[in-house]
């Protein structure tokens, strides 16, 4: 079955970056979206970024854009999130997401439900 295994949060400080990654395994990657997700206390799961199967489109929440930045191997089937600039509101539950059917879509879609597997989330943790 389709497995997403995240790693790379932590505790950092206002300022300082994280890099996530998400090891997928399972099946082939080729054609499926990829996204990363966040969800604080008492919040719903939003998306922070997605990206394309190719990896050469991406989209970005708002809150994010200019400070993270997401890629993947696909020869890895790995998906990764630069976070920099960290900032205490950033500090969430982070969960790595593929598609159920590849789409082949060359725009990543950026709804919670256009994702069938997900990881069990990594905790990042910004202090001010």
């Amino acid at each position: 079955q389709v497995q997403l295994v995240e790693s790379g949060g932590g505790l950092v400080q206002a300022g300082g970056s994280l890099r996530l990654s998400c090891a997928a395994s399972g099946r082939t990657f080729k054609g499926y979206a990829m996204g990363w997700f966040r969800q604080a206390p008492g919040q719903e799961r939003d998306i922070v970024a997605a990206i394309s199967w190719t990896g050469g489109n991406t989209n970005y929440a708002d809150s994010v854009k200019g400070r993270f930045t997401i890629s993947r191997d696909n020869a890895k089937n790995t998906v990764y999130l630069q976070m920099n600039s960290l900032k205490p509101e950033d500090t969430a539950i982070y969960y790595c997401a593929t598609e159920r059917a590849g789409s082949w879509r060359s725009a990543p879609p950026q709804r919670v439900s256009d994702y069938g597997y997900w990881g069990q989330g990594t905790q990042v943790t910004v202090s001010s």
